[in-house]
């Protein structure tokens, strides 16, 4: 017979003890210390208007909840909304080089721009650059080691609040919890389990960065690392990734296109709409809002919803060919590309 947690808190000290627990924790258990203590730590995370997820709850991320040992509670402060959102993984060195933070910075910036979220764990280093980088261009979510009562490093506070401002931060800790050593790579499967795929900028032989990388291929996740100095020693864990067969990355669109399709060709689906808004004139603007990219359209139906002269619509329509924003097809019909 399967017993609930409900049943285990109801259970006398004697049958505790039946089970095959120590007399002392038995005791504990009986006592409903352990019962108060949880819902003294629920009401704390409800004043603070922080939500408490398990992986029965509807907001729990359907990525993370698909890994092999999913967090049995996730704390999370900010907007929970992102964390379904698709995501990227950017981690590396907590002594990061200027090369190293600058790349990070940017890279993030620039994924996030496009409408990823950019996951990292608020450590020194690499995952601060990535954070700052996110909150320059759209959305970032932090994981922390500690509990979110305890913000590791300190010196992180204010961006602790910035990322919660415009993202969220996560903790399966309780809110109290002290950034001891062995929480750190336990977090570091969170990181990777809410991404698409992970990021290694400058990372030792022993770096914790390798660790979120394994944990990234056993839950099925893209790996990818940024090549650095080759003399220097936190190149040595991103080269290795590379010789490993991890996707070398120089740039944003390197990233995206480790991705799956549907995420992919939506991203630059709207980076492509991004170019077309800052180099179209009013007459084009008009045609592209005519047309699909999932079938054609006849001209003599562009110029009913655009309302401009067959000469003037030809006119245009080449300048949008030439441009290679439209295909034209037999029988003068167009269509939008991706």
């Amino acid at each position: 017979m399967e017993r609930t947690p409900e049943d285990i808190l109801s259970t006398s000290e004697k049958g505790l003890r039946a089970l095959g627990l120590k007399a002392e924790t038995a005791g504990e258990i009986a006592s409903g210390d352990p019962l108060r203590a949880a819902w003294a730590e629920f009401d704390r995370a409800e004043k603070k208007s922080l939500t408490l997820l398990t992986p029965d709850d509807d907001g729990y991320p359907r990525l993370l909840r698909e890994i092999y040992d999913p967090p049995l509670t996730l704390y999370v402060a900010g907007n929970l909304g992102v964390l379904s959102e698709p995501a990227v993984a950017i981690v590396g060195s907590r002594r990061v080089t200027p090369y190293g933070r600058a790349v990070a910075e940017r890279l993030a910036a620039d994924l996030a721009e496009r409408g990823l979220v950019v996951i990292s764990g608020l450590a020194r280093g690499a995952d601060t650059a990535a954070h700052r980088g996110a909150l320059e261009g759209g959305k970032t979510a932090a994981v922390l080691g500690s509990g979110l009562e305890r913000v590791y490093p300190p010196e992180n506070r204010k961006l602790f609040e910035a990322v919660i401002a415009k993202g969220a931060a996560v903790s399966e800790f309780m809110l109290d919890a002290d950034p001891l050593g062995y929480h750190f790579p336990l977090r570091n499967r969170i990181i990777s389990g809410l991404a698409l795929g992970v990021v290694v900028i400058e990372a030792s032989e022993r770096s914790g960065s390798l660790i979120t990388a394994r944990l990234a291929l056993d839950q099925g996740r893209e790996v990818m690392a940024v090549p650095g100095n080759v003399t220097s020693p936190l190149s040595r864990g991103a080269h290795g990734l590379v010789k490993a067969g991890a996707r070398l990355v120089e740039s944003w669109e390197d990233v995206i296109e480790e991705l799956p399709l549907e995420t992919k060709t939506a991203l630059l689906a709207g980076t492509r709409r991004e170019k077309e808004n800052a180099c179209l004139d009013g007459e084009e603007s008009l045609i592209m809002g005519s047309l699909v990219a999932d079938g054609t359209v006849h001209v003599d139906d562009i110029v009913d919803r655009t309302g401009l002269s067959v000469p003037v619509l030809l006119s245009a329509l080449l300048k949008l060919e030439l441009k290679s924003l439209v295909v034209q097809h037999p029988g003068k019909r167009y269509q939008r590309r991706l």
